[in-house]
């Protein structure tokens, strides 16, 4: 498919509900396809030429025997050329830029990380400008850029505030943008995620789905219908004000038994910090704990009783298909999982449908493909990008 970007645009409304459709789900064959749309053969002709003649969509060979796939058009399924368009996600942390290249349907194809030595904006434009360019030599076929960032977005283009690098009202799509030639669409990290996973992820398929990281932070994304809930606290310390232990721990900023303050990997470490006397890695302490030490092993204890009626609480609430648990904290898991599941069953009703908890073991780049999944969907969507 040799077809330019900009041929693919604009999609009317029903010709974009096929290629997401078959982007999301594909290959799929016409009657499937008809059939999730709810279309009649005629109509679902009529959206997919033009689709096709584009190059977005092809008709896949169809596995079986060549009498099958002689019957023709009908029986030959629709797809995406996954590796036609390449889209680059950052994911800026404190201290380091992590990169990824994905294909249409957000595989990963390449990883490019870089450490962040300057908070200052116009600096971190120019690493993500050179980091484009290196990644553009091996994939020139990009089509967009996503960016994650911790903290408040506002129209998918400006970081608002963002504690993690000091960060307010700076306009990084337009200014990334004008580097490197490409839409570019900012978002926060979380929200990020939360849209991978329910196009391509955990989520697929899901009316009703929620994505809880725990790490540096606490991040909340809830998915209704198939469409992520964007709402006014997003990341502006989710967990900091939802008390799960009233007599818990004090963290530095004075909160007793909030969900940051028993959960986060920070305030795990000052607390081992406060008992021992001893400053260790998160990993470290997860070890201690595994292994007996009697600090260590209480304070991991306690995250995972805390862990145990967050996620309670929420399934209560919000009654999900599935609860994704994912982000750099969920080691937690593989340690004090019979707590936290104990937990979530002492805190809902004896005749409750049993929960869908999945643990997604996460580093920084699943962080970044979220991310590059923005600009997939600006590209397919339509949707407005810098």
């Amino acid at each position: 498919m040799t077809a330019g970007t900009a041929s693919w645009l604009p999609l009317s409304a029903g010709e974009r509900s096929v290629a997401i459709e078959v982007l999301v789900h594909g290959p799929l064959s016409r009657t499937e396809l008809a059939r999730r749309l709810d279309l009649s053969p005629g109509s679902l002709t009529r959206l997919t030429k033009p689709l096709i003649e584009s190059g977005l969509l092809i008709e896949a060979p169809e596995a079986g025997s060549p009498a099958e796939a002689r019957q023709g058009r009908p029986s030959q399924p629709l797809d995406v050329v996954a590796e036609s368009r390449s889209f680059i996600g950052f994911k800026i942390t404190e201290d380091m830029v992590y990169g990824v290249v994905t294909t249409l349907r957000s595989h990963i194809v390449a990883r490019h990380d870089r450490p962040l030595t300057t908070h200052d904006p116009a600096r971190v434009v120019d690493l993500l400008a050179e980091m484009t360019d290196e990644l553009a030599r091996e994939h020139p076929r990009l089509a967009g850029i996503g960016i994650g960032v911790g903290g408040l977005v506002q129209d998918r283009a400006v970081v608002g505030e963002s504690p993690f690098l000091d960060w307010s009202e700076v306009p990084l799509a337009a200014l990334v943008k004008e580097r490197t030639g490409l839409p570019v669409v900012v978002e926060n990290d979380v929200a990020a995620l939360v849209e991978a996973e329910t196009w391509f992820g955990a989520g697929r398929d899901l009316d009703r789905f929620v994505v809880l990281t725990i790490g540096a932070g606490i991040g909340y994304g809830l998915v209704l219908n198939g469409t992520r809930v964007p709402y006014a606290e997003e990341d502006r310390g989710f967990g900091r004000h939802w008390i799960v232990n009233p007599n818990g721990p004090l963290t530095p900023e004075g909160e007793r038994g909030s969900a940051v303050s028993l959960l986060t990997i920070p305030n795990i470490r000052y607390q081992v910090r406060a008992a021992t006397g001893g400053d260790h890695s998160y990993e470290e302490i997860l070890a201690l704990a595994a292994a007996g030490a009697v600090m260590p092993a209480r304070v991991i204890d306690e995250a995972a009783r805390a862990l145990g009626v967050l996620v309670a609480q929420i399934a209560n609430f919000v009654l999900p298909q599935k609860i994704l648990l994912a982000g750099e904290g969920v080691g937690l898991m593989d340690v004090a999982g019979k707590v936290v599941e104990d937990t979530v069953r002492a805190h809902r009703h004896p005749l409750a449908a049993p929960l869908d908890l999945e643990t997604k073991v996460s580093d920084f780049h699943d962080w970044a493909r979220g991310a590059a999944v923005l600009a997939i969907q600006v590209l397919v969507l339509g949707s407005a990008a810098a």
